[in-house]
């Protein structure tokens, strides 16, 4: 194990009680109502709707976003009953992003298990995942709260957006750092946004309590972001069921191969710009490629250099977190931002 991966499963290894835990324990008793609630409204007189939905719904899941919902509404002491409603909407609209997500992908495993998409099929699982929108939707106009309603939907379609840009980018070598982050600021970022804004506003804080909590949760999204797309290519990937390289295999340019392609580009490296432009740009991979991804990554400190960019982002989340009132949950949302750096999920 090299140096860097070693001090990685260290940093890892000292966990004890995550944040993730320490905030459930708080919430314990929110986090069953919103959990009792996904169950209810994902409910459908077509039987293939429940049954989809609960077999993605059912396979785990961190519920982090619905917690962040809770959280922040619990910071300001906000009305925890209407958190219930939003926090199962934030859940739903996530549920159905992974839905379409693992169809134009073409994912086969999804939390360990084979995904929806090869069990039920392509057409089911998009529209199952419309069907969790709708239902997001309506627990959004049943608050009947016009701030919390345009935040939410404005977050899903800059999802959507995010998801497009996505697709435009891959396989693009020209794509820029800037560009690899407005695209992780849409597609994932504007979820933990909104999550996180929801919370003062259900609460009646004014807008500088929802602009705080709503850029804890746009840079703790891009820091979980960058995370997971430098976890792609780690070992540790395949703990949790999942597969190592998917997007290396997909020609995805997220911040590993946008690092090491300036690192190449910096040292006038032609063999790895070969080497790069042929397996993301060209889509020309060979057996042994992803190694050999790993190994340049390795030469370069690359997962590290990944990780600091993440940290960049993380101690902003933390910043903003300051504004915040003090709350027993004020600590471990801090925490939280490390973790999820750090996460083996």
């Amino acid at each position: 194990m090299s140096n860097t991966n070693a001090s990685l499963a260290h940093e890892r290894s000292k966990k004890m009680t995550s944040p993730l835990e320490t905030i459930n324990d708080y919430l314990k008793d929110d986090m069953l109502a919103v959990n009792e609630m996904i169950l209810s409204r994902m409910q459908s007189n077509v039987d293939l709707i429940p049954r989809l939905a609960a077999y993605l719904i059912a396979a785990g899941g961190k519920r982090i976003r619905p917690l962040l919902t809770l959280s922040t509404t619990a910071l300001y002491n906000g009305d925890m009953i209407r958190a219930h409603k939003l926090s199962s909407a934030v859940e739903f609209i996530h549920t159905a992003t992974l839905l379409h997500d693992d169809v134009v992908d073409e994912s086969d495993t999804r939390r360990g298990k084979d995904a929806a998409n090869l069990v039920f099929g392509n057409q089911a699982s998009v529209l199952v995942g419309d069907f969790l929108f709708s239902r997001a939707f309506q627990l959004m106009t049943e608050d009947g709260n016009l701030d919390i309603l345009r935040i939410l939907s404005s977050a899903s379609a800059i999802i959507a957006e995010g998801e497009v840009m996505q697709l435009t980018t891959a396989g693009n070598i020209d794509t820029t750092m800037n560009d690899y982050i407005e695209v992780i600021k849409a597609k994932t970022a504007a979820l933990f946004t909104a999550a996180c804004e929801v919370g003062p506003v259900i609460a009646g804080a004014d807008i500088t309590a929802a602009k705080a909590m709503a850029d804890y949760g746009l840079y703790l999204g891009i820091a979980f972001q960058i995370a997971d797309d430098a976890l792609d290519y780690m070992a540790e990937r395949e703990k949790l069921g999942k597969t190592v390289g998917d997007d290396f295999r997909e020609g995805k340019m997220t911040a590993p191969i946008l690092l090491a392609l300036q690192k190449a580009k910096n040292e006038n490296n032609e063999e790895e710009l070969k080497f790069w432009k042929r397996v993301i740009s060209d889509l020309d991979q060979k057996d042994g490629d992803l190694q050999t991804a790993q190994n340049i990554f390795e030469k370069h400190d690359i997962y590290s250099e990944t990780l600091k960019l993440a940290h960049n982002y993380g101690d902003k989340a933390i910043a903003a977190l300051e504004h915040a009132p003090e709350h027993p949950l004020k600590a471990s949302l801090k925490e939280l931002v490390n973790y999820s750096i750090t996460r083996e999920t």
